[in-house]
This record gives C-alpha cells, sequence and structure tokens, in this order.
C-alpha cells in the first residue's frame, strides 16, 4: 500500500491554498532518489516545483509531464468532520482527509507509478525512452497568479517545452476510471454600467431609469445564440451573476443599473468575437454605458489522439471502465499548461466529495490510480501502443 502511506504523509500536512506546509520538500525528497533532478521556482508567497528526469542525464525523446497542486481549500467548520481533516483517518474503505480527492492521493499515486516503470523498465538505460517531469504548485486553489503560470513562464523563456501532460484532478464521475477531461471551457467575465438619470418615482418625465433601459437588451444578450459548441463543448453559456441599482429608498429612480456577467465559451467562439458581439447588441440598444471585461482563463481542448487513447487504454487495462471524453466543469491549471503543451488531459479519482466536509477517496481506488498512471507513461515513452488501444474510448 505505498499509494496509501505517500497519500496520508501529504494529507498529513495542512497545506491550505496558499501554503505548502513542507509538502513540496517531502515530495522532492521522494522524487531524488529516482534521478529527478529539483528545480524550485517560488514567486509571491506561492511554492512551485519544476522536478524533471532525463534517461542517461540528459535530454532526450518525449517530456511526460504530470501537473498538480498541493494546496487545499479551508476545511469548514472542524466541529463537522467526523475525524479532524489533517488527521487522515481510514474508515469504512475509505481515506478520509482534506485533499484526500482534490488532489493528494493523485499526486502520491504519480510517483508511485513513475517509481515502478523507471525500476521495471531502467529508462536510465532503455534506448528511445523520453523524459518524466513534474509540474506541482500550492496555488491552484487560490488566486492562481504565482503558480503554476510563473512555473510555465520560467519554462518558456528557455524553450521547454512539454509532449504530454496529465493534470491529477479529480475527474472521476462514479466509479475510478469512467471519465477524463479533454478540455475545458473559457471564463470570459464582465461588469456592465448602464447610466440613467437619477429622480424622484413620481416625476418619470424627468428621469431616465437605467434598469428599464437595460432590461430588453439584457433579455436579448440571455437569448442568443454564441455558438453551437462542437464536438467536445456544449454552447457558450451567458449566465447573469449579480445585478445592482437604486439607492435603498423606495421613491428613487436609480441612476445606474450594474451587472457582471459571465460567458463559459468553448473553441468554438473567440474572445474578441464575444466582446464586439456584446458591444455591438448594446450600442444598437442605444444605452449610455461602460464595460471592464476580466478574461479569467482561454478553453483548451485535447482532441481523440495519441494521449487520450493511451490513458483510456491504461485505464481499461487497470480498472475495466470504459473512459468517457468530458470538458465539463470549471477552470484548471490546465489553462495556463497549455500554452506549451500541445496534449493535455486531466484524470484522478472520484470527485464526489472534492471541497466537502469528510473528503474522502476509495482505498480500493489507490493502487489502480498508480496502475493507471504507469500504464499512461509507458505506453507514451515507448511508443507502445496495441491495436485495441483506440477500442478503449
Amino acid at each position: 500500500m505505498e499509494v496509501l502511506e505517500k497519500a496520508r504523509a501529504l494529507i498529513a500536512r495542512p497545506s491550505v491554498t496558499p501554503d505548502d506546509a513542507g509538502c513540496l520538500d517531502l515530495i522532492a525528497s521522494w522524487l531524488v532518489p529516482l534521478g529527478f533532478s529539483i528545480e524550485r521556482i517560488d514567486a509571491g508567497g506561492v511554492s512551485n516545483l519544476w522536478a524533471r528526469r532525463d534517461p542517461a542525464g540528459k535530454p532526450a525523446g518525449r517530456l511526460i509531464c504530470f501537473a498538480g497542486h498541493t494546496d487545499v481549500v479551508p476545511t469548514g467548520p472542524l466541529d463537522q468532520w467526523t475525524s479532524p481533516p489533517f488527521e487522515p483517518t481510514i474508515r469504512d474503505g475509505y481515506l478520509y482527509g482534506r485533499g484526500a480527492a482534490d488532489m493528494k492521493t493523485s499526486i502520491a499515486a504519480c510517483i508511485i507509478g513513475m517509481e515502478r516503470l523507471i525500476n521495471r523498465r531502467e529508462l536510465a538505460n532503455a534506448v528511445g525512452a523520453g523524459s518524466l517531469a513534474l509540474l506541482l504548485t500550492s496555488d491552484e486553489e487560490g488566486d492562481a497568479i504565482d503558480g503554476t503560470v510563473r512555473v510555465v513562464e520560467a519554462l518558456k523563456a528557455r524553450n521547454e517545452t512539454i509532449d504530454f501532460c496529465i493534470v491529477g484532478e479529480p475527474t472521476c464521475v462514479a466509479r475510478l476510471g469512467d471519465t477524463m477531461k479533454n478540455g475545458r471551457r473559457g471564463s470570459l467575465s464582465a461588469k456592465l454600467s448602464v447610466r440613467g438619470v437619477q429622480g424622484h418615482v413620481a416625476y418619470p418625465q424627468l428621469v431616465r431609469n437605467p434598469v428599464h433601459l437595460a432590461a430588453p437588451a439584457l433579455a436579448e444578450l440571455a437569448a442568443t445564440t454564441w455558438d453551437a459548441g462542437n464536438e467536445y463543448f456544449p454552447p457558450t453559456s451567458f449566465q447573469v451573476s449579480n445585478a445592482h441599482a437604486g439607492t435603498g429608498a423606495g421613491n428613487v429612480v436609480p441612476g445606474s443599473f450594474v451587472i457582471d456577467f459571465n460567458f463559459r465559451f468553448s473553441t468554438a467562439s473567440t474572445v474578441d468575437g464575444l466582446q464586439a458581439r456584446v458591444h455591438a447588441l448594446l450600442e444598437r440598444h442605444g444605452l449610455d454605458y461602460e464595460i471592464a471585461w476580466t478574461l479569467g482563463a482561454r478553453p483548451f481542448l485535447t482532441p481523440r489522439g495519441e494521449l487520450c487513447i493511451a490513458l483510456a487504454a491504461a485505464s481499461a487495462e487497470a480498472t475495466g471502465v470504459a473512459t468517457e471524453l468530458s470538458t465539463t466543469g470549471g477552470t484548471s491549471d490546465g489553462r495556463f499548461i497549455a500554452d506549451i503543451c500541445p496534449q493535455l488531459v486531466e484524470f484522478g479519482p472520484v470527485n464526489a466529495s472534492i471541497h466537502k466536509i469528510d473528503e474522502r477517496v476509495a482505498v480500493a481506488d489507490l493502487e489502480p490510480l498508480a496502475r493507471i498512471y504507469e500504464l499512461t507513461f509507458e505506453r507514451l515513452l515507448f511508443s507502445h501502443a496495441s491495436p485495441n488501444d483506440k477500442k478503449a474510448i
């Protein structure tokens, strides 16, 4: 139960974002004996690690990377946990603790998978073998400003790219192996301020009510079909998240109306295209407005190809479960890594308990998860694939 031991060691460290609580030092101590070189790229109080293992000590072949985070979300009320969140506890076949599913178990399983592959295939001297790497941060659950993005910037500055990347986010829905994320939607937010003329409600001829003026435009924004999606993504969605107007008095027409809204958009749309269509619509409605845009994430997509096929085949071999592709959910650090990696997917344990009280992962899933990672790395490093692999997805 080597995965269990490492997972428990990581869960025991209270690494509430952005505090690493020594997790990366512990991980480095596991990787150095396996031949990995360790580089810390810390920034802004955030801990970041780039670890790389090259065959025969020099870059060769493909670079396969595992990416993840050691930070966890806050625990919530401690008295609601059945057992303390940073005291990993096995109960009824589950390992409980904050970070058990998101995503310290994935990190532990990855390291064991790499260790077994290294020992079994003697990668240091294997002809045609590629390189292995880990990219880990303590700033994924927080602002994500000084974490993975800083490591990617450092790699880009020295023209270091990644061929394949697995992000160890918890992706499975009902059973280990049932889902991998091969893309994520982008997030584009805006704060729209519509100006009117404030005044007394009894004198409508003297006011311009911005709520009344904006309502038809908002209705059209909500009813617009922005795109039809594609094979991998659903149509782009538009949602209002906040709306505010008024002074609090019941007899005053407000002078402004502020609306926050968000697009979750796919590769079927672009940032510039969405912004241009919104501006054209608002101007067509004759609104006096200001709008401030915030791009939270660009969409990324890895179509069915070598990485998806290799991971699905490894999962089928280890668990007997068929893997489905999905692009649902929010954002992940994959959005940064996609800039330097043409094929990237997310794969990890069942996500039903993430961020919840009594977060947990099935103990029976730990060893199969390590086996999935090991088999995937092997297929990619040695271009090992069977005719049946494509049937796995």
